[in-house]
């Protein structure tokens, strides 16, 4: 009994290895700049929303805790980046399923493995972009080093908690086709919600008199995680131990979450796509 369920680990590790092997190689392929679009789509993000903002708007970046910079674009990407994670693995995790329909309904094997290489894949490219902003940060003056292993950490978390979602999405996708338009919809109201082209600190005073939506903004999951990033990658210091428990409890509930869906929903698939 236990050596068929090393075999099934095994083997499902080895599954999700090819799945995530497979989304690398597809990305870009035949592409002139190749993965070099994993860096300038969030650059495009940073320069619309630094000119619309910065510029037209004249919005003022803050001054960063512990590093004394002060740059709205570094603003911008250091919240633009964990939330472009966020959104890209939530949609491409959703279409998972059903963008592998030969696949579930002729093979059988581990179907959240689907989800799970998005993931993966996700990651990388997040990797990525992690890794080069680090480099810029630290260029410009901010201690980054010393919380690496902090900026790790939350990216894990982040992954596991939008793995949860994908999980939901993905499953839920396969009934209601609706979903992927739906959730654009979504995606773009929460954008709001969350401290990416202002900071908390400027919408306290305002919404003095509303403690429940700036609870709201202080406490949403994407809200906690940005907040995090921009920490040790603006502010340069690490986030409170609170916070940190509290990213750990996001991820944790998402993902059980997700994954309890996902179970419940499981048996009907193959004959639903």
């Amino acid at each position: 009994m236990m050596l068929n369920e090393a075999r099934k680990a095994v083997s499902s590790r080895e599954l999700l290895w090819n799945l995530t092997l497979r989304e690398l190689r597809a990305k870009y392929r035949k592409s002139f700049l190749g993965w070099t679009w994993s860096l300038l789509n969030p650059l495009t993000v940073v320069l619309t929303y630094g000119f619309a903002f910065g510029v037209v708007l004249g919005a003022v970046a803050p001054v960063g805790t512990a590093s004394g910079i002060q740059n709205f674009a570094f603003f911008l990407l250091t919240g633009t980046l964990p939330w472009g994670f966020f959104s890209m693995l939530t949609a491409i995790g959703m279409s998972s399923l059903v963008g592998n329909a030969g696949l579930v309904r002729k093979v059988a094997f581990p179907r959240h493995l689907l989800v799970y290489a998005q993931s993966l894949f996700a990651l990388t490219q997040f990797s990525i972009e992690i890794g080069v902003l680090s480099i810029v940060m630290l260029i410009a003056g901010v201690g980054v080093l010393p919380f690496l292993p902090v900026t790790i950490y939350m990216m894990l978390m982040l992954m596991v908690f939008a793995t949860g979602v994908a999980l939901i999405l993905a499953s839920l996708n396969v009934y209601f086709r609706d979903l992927n338009y739906l959730w654009q919809v979504v995606i773009q109201v929460y954008f709001f919600l969350i401290p990416i082209i202002y900071s908390p600190e400027s919408i306290q005073e305002r919404l003095a008199n509303h403690k429940l939506l700036l609870n709201v903004l202080e406490w949403n999951p994407m809200a906690v995680y940005v907040r995090g990033f921009r920490h040790t990658l603006y502010d340069g210091e690490a986030p409170s131990i609170s916070k940190l428990l509290v990213m750990l409890g996001y991820a944790s509930a998402m993902f059980a979450l997700g994954q309890f869906v996902f179970n419940k929903l499981n048996r009907r698939l193959a004959e639903e796509l």
